[in-house]
């Protein structure tokens, strides 16, 4: 189940409809091993696309290395599907490798109904999970 705060879920939820027709995409990151998202950080669509999303890789890697040395994984990496509902497609499933993250999609297909939805993805085996949103984390 991913717990999340409201107030990173509603970001999550700007971020893609400010993006919107392309594709948004981000990481939520959290201290390592706590599955706690706390840092919610927007990332560029380096595709620039309605229908497919890439981190750009130099952004990556810094933000890579800088969670390292803030010992901090990504505890979400989202994007929204812009289009069809949010359910992860086979490229996004075949670029999944952190095992540990919340997948969570993000569609914005509907302008007024926000659709969120969470999954493990794992050797490519996709398991949605339970999606609690919370005022604060006790």
């Amino acid at each position: 189940m991913l717990v999340i705060r409201a107030d990173l879920v509603e970001a999550m939820v700007k971020h893609a409809r400010a993006d919107h027709p392309d594709e948004a995409c981000g990481i939520i990151a959290g201290p390592e091993g706590s599955d706690q998202p706390l840092r919610f950080v927007p990332m560029v669509n380096a595709e620039r696309s309605p229908t497919f999303y890439r981190f750009d890789s130099g952004e990556q890697l810094r933000l890579w290395r800088e969670m390292d040395r803030n010992d901090e994984e990504p505890v979400v990496i989202y994007h929204s599907h812009t289009a069809t509902e949010a359910y992860p497609s086979r490229t996004d499933i075949s670029y999944a490798s952190e095992p540990n993250a919340h997948y969570v999609l993000v569609s914005t297909r509907d302008a007024d109904t926000d659709e969120i939805r969470s999954y493990r993805i794992v050797d490519g085996v996709v398991t949605e999970e339970p999606v609690s949103i919370v005022e604060s984390y006790s």
